[in-house]
C-alpha cells in the first residue's frame, strides 16, 4: 500500500539509506573514462539517479536527433548530386559523335573492353587476306603468259586492284570503316579519326592478314609464285629509288585525299540515297593509280601489300627497296590528312560563318 502512495504521489521507492554503501561498494572500482566516453553523475530527474556521488561512464552520445537528420540528409544530398552529375556526363558523352570522342579521349584504351573493336579487327584481317590473295593471284596469273597478248594485261591488273578495294570497302564499312591499308589507317589517325590503340591495332591485323594472303597465293602457285617475283613491289629497271619514292608519296595522297572527301560527313549526308559512291569512289581512285605507278614500283600505296609477298618471297632486292614503300604511303597520307582537314574543312568552315553573318535577318 506504501509503495502504491508512494507511486501515485511520485515520491521515490527504493532500498534504505543503509544499503547505498553495498550498492557504492558493488560499482567500485571507478572505471577511467576511455575514448568516446564520458563520467556523468545519475541525478534523480527522469531515469536518472543518484546513487551517493557514484559516477558511471556512458558513451558520449554523437549528437542531438535534430543534428544527426541534418548530417544525414547532408550525406544523401550530397550522394543524390554526384549520381545525378554522374548520368548527366554519361548521357552527354552517349550523344556525342564518335569523331568528337575520339577528339576527347586520343588514345582510346576503353576500345579494348569493347566487343565491336575485336570485330573490326577480325574484319580488317579477313579483308586484307582476301586483298592479297586476289590482288597477288592476279598478277601471278599474268606474268606466266608467255605472248604480250595473253593474260589480263596492265588494264586487268588495275582493274583486280580497284575491283577488290570497292567490293571489301563495301562489305567492312560498317564494320571497321573498311581501311585495309596501313597508310589510310594513319592518315585517319593524323586526322584524329581513329585512336591511337585502334590504329595500331588495324595496322597489325592488316599486315598479318597481308602475309597470310601471299602464302595462300605460294601454296596454290607454289612454283610460279618463286619463278615470277611473288608480287612484290620492288623499283623498276631505268627508274631511281627518288622517282619511287615520288610516285608511292603523290599516289598514296590520291587515294587517301579520296578516301577522305568520300568518307566527310558531308558527302555522307548528300549521298545517302547511294550508298556505294563512296567505295566506288575509292576503288576507281586505286585502278587509276596502278595504271600510273605500275611500271614504276608495281604499284604499292599500301604498306601491308608491299610486306606480305616480301616476307613470303624473301628476296634481297625486295627487302632493299622495302622502306620506300613504308615512307612513301605514310608520307602521302600525312600530307592528305593535313591537305582535307585543315586546309579544305577550314576553308569551308569559314566560307559557312561569312554567309551566315552576312545573311539578312528576317
Amino acid at each position: 500500500m506504501a509503495q502504491n502512495r508512494a507511486r501515485n504521489t511520485g515520491r521515490h521507492v527504493g532500498p534504505a539509506p543503509s544499503a547505498w554503501p553495498t550498492l557504492q561498494h558493488a560499482l567500485q572500482p571507478q572505471q577511467q573514462p576511455s575514448s568516446g566516453m564520458r563520467a556523468v553523475f545519475l541525478g534523480n530527474t527522469g531515469s536518472k539517479r543518484e546513487c551517493a556521488g557514484t559516477r558511471v561512464f556512458l558513451p558520449r552520445p554523437i549528437g542531438s536527433p535534430t543534428e544527426t537528420r541534418k548530417k544525414s540528409a547532408n550525406i544523401l544530398h550530397k550522394l543524390h548530386s554526384s549520381n545525378t552529375n554522374l548520368r548527366r556526363r554519361r548521357r552527354k558523352w552517349n550523344k556525342m559523335s564518335e569523331e568528337k570522342k575520339i577528339h576527347l579521349d586520343v588514345v582510346g584504351m576503353g576500345e579494348l573492353k569493347q566487343w565491336s573493336f575485336y570485330k573490326a579487327l577480325i574484319a580488317e584481317f579477313v579483308a586484307t587476306l582476301l586483298f592479297l590473295y586476289v590482288t597477288i593471284a592476279t598478277v601471278i596469273g599474268h606474268k606466266k603468259q608467255h605472248r604480250p597478248c595473253d593474260g589480263v594485261g596492265l588494264l586487268g591488273i588495275a582493274w583486280s586492284f580497284g575491283g577488290m578495294i570497292f567490293v571489301l570497302v563495301y562489305c567492312t564499312a560498317g564494320i571497321s570503316k573498311g581501311h585495309i591499308n596501313p597508310a589510310v589507317t594513319f592518315g585517319m589517325l593524323m586526322a584524329r579519326k581513329v585512336t591511337l590503340v585502334r590504329a595500331l591495332a588495324y595496322m597489325a591485323a592488316q599486315c598479318l592478314g597481308a602475309i597470310c594472303g601471299a602464302a595462300l597465293v605460294k601454296a596454290f602457285m607454289k612454283h610460279h609464285y618463286m619463278m615470277l617475283g611473288g608480287g612484290a613491289n620492288s623499283v623498276a629497271a631505268g627508274y631511281s629509288r627518288g622517282s619511287a619514292l615520288g610516285a608511292e608519296i603523290f599516289g598514296t595522297f590520291i587515294l587517301v585525299y579520296t578516301v577522305f572527301s568520300a568518307t566527310d560527313p558531308e558527302g555522307i549526308a548528300r549521298d545517302a540515297h547511294v550508298p556505294v559512291l563512296a567505295p566506288l569512289a575509292i576503288g576507281i581512285a586505286v585502278f587509276m593509280v596502278h595504271l600510273a605507278t605500275i611500271p614504276i614500283t608495281g604499284t604499292g600505296i599500301n604498306p601491308a601489300r608491299s610486306l606480305g609477298p616480301a616476307v613470303i618471297f624473301n628476296n634481297p632486292k625486295v627487302w632493299h627497296d622495302q622502306w620506300i614503300f613504308w615512307v612513301g604511303p605514310f608520307v602521302g597520307a600525312l600530307a592528305a590528312a593535313v591537305y582535307h582537314q585543315y586546309v579544305l574543312r577550314t576553308a569551308t568552315t569559314a566560307t559557312a560563318i561569312t554567309t551566315t553573318t552576312n545573311s539578312p535577318r528576317i
